[in-house]
């Protein structure tokens, strides 16, 4: 997939990406104008909440949506391959080989009626052309390798026999079984409780160490991200409103919208029974945005330009990019960025 002279190109490059869907006769853009750039190796954070278009970035990127009844426009290039010119054979030969995607519910993405053994066996015979005995065995060190106790007997158990923590653990190991260079992980902790998160968290962030894969973490939990991802995007209403080095972001926000998400991860410091922080307000109707920040109804810096022009991505130097027209103070006290917009940032 990779030739010599695409060594110097970034693992994934994604350009002006737009993706809208026919809603009641309307037109809902639910990612607009989204460009990133990801370098081999490195850790990508998307966060934003519910119906801030992640998901639909990630189906967009693997080009997993349905072929009717959704616009894209944009491109999305992979090792200098670019995704959106694919037939869906073509694209079957790069899922699993190249890029691989890891669910929030694993009891989704896993067939019930197979057994594990048969689901992770089914990639390797496709991709690597593997024998069936060859398959089994290369199956049992995968499984080994993601932590599922007995891996042997695990092979010919279904799904519905393992633990939420344990079936995510298999995901993994299929995502994993044929040696991607990506992997997307939409909200891959979200149904697991507080302990069996971070072993997921660190069984992913050694494969990937492991493996120099580059990943793209989707989560709607600042906390997840911290110590975790070296670059991070903020959405809202489908568009990137914040992003950075994730250090610098969470010790200097300037979007209100960044601020909020901070707030409201919850501290061990704060005394007992501290009510938890909350965003006022709800999100955006995606069908009736004004002209606008999308934010400025929920905003507590909202002045009467933001209800007439969206801002645009603006810098204040660092690789740290936002969309606000009164970002909030850096610790230097500066709240006025250079007012170059962008439409394309690096993960180096």
């Amino acid at each position: 997939m990779t030739t010599p002279a695409d060594t110097d190109l970034p693992l994934l490059q994604v350009e002006r990406l737009r993706t809208a869907f026919t809603v009641e006769g309307a037109q809902l853009v639910a990612v607009d104008d989204v460009s990133f750039t990801l370098s081999a190796g490195r850790t990508l954070a998307i966060v934003g909440e519910s119906g801030s278009g992640k998901t639909v970035l990630t189906r967009t990127i693997m080009q997993l949506l349905p072929r009717t009844g959704v616009q894209t426009s944009g491109r999305v290039f992979l090792s200098g391959r670019d995704m959106c010119q694919l037939d869906e054979k073509a694209l079957r030969q790069v899922w699993g080989r190249h890029i691989a995607l890891i669910l929030q519910d694993p009891m989704s993405s896993l067939t019930p009626t197979l057994t594990i053994g048969t689901q992770i066996a089914e990639s390797l015979q496709q991709h690597l052309n593997m024998s069936r005995t060859m398959a089994r065995t290369r199956s049992v060190e995968l499984l080994e390798s993601v932590g599922i106790p007995a891996p042997r007997s695990a092979l010919d158990r279904y799904p519905h026999q393992l633990s939420g923590g344990l079936r995510q653990r298999v995901c993994i190991a299929i995502a994993m079984a044929c040696g991607p260079a990506l992997l997307l992980a939409d909200e891959p902790t979200t149904a697991l409780d507080v302990t069996v998160q971070a072993q997921i968290l660190n069984l992913l962030a050694a494969q990937q160490s492991e493996r120099q894969m580059a990943m793209i973490l989707i989560t709607h939990d600042l906390a997840i991200v911290a110590g975790r991802a070296d670059h991070t995007i903020v959405m809202y209403a489908g568009r990137i409103v914040e992003q950075g080095p994730t250090r610098r972001i969470f010790a200097a926000p300037r979007m209100p919208y960044t601020r909020g998400l901070l707030d409201c991860i919850p501290r061990l410091s704060d005394p007992s029974h501290t009510p938890l922080a909350a965003i006022p307000g709800r999100p955006p109707d995606l069908l009736r945005l004004g002209a606008g920040c999308p934010f400025a109804p929920r905003c507590a810096r909202v002045r009467d330009r933001c209800h007439r022009e969206a801002p645009p991505l603006i810098t204040d130097g660092g690789g740290h990019w936002y969309a606000c027209w009164y970002p909030i103070p850096d610790e230097r006290g500066s709240a006025n960025g250079s007012p170059e917009p962008t439409d394309r940032n690096t993960v180096s």
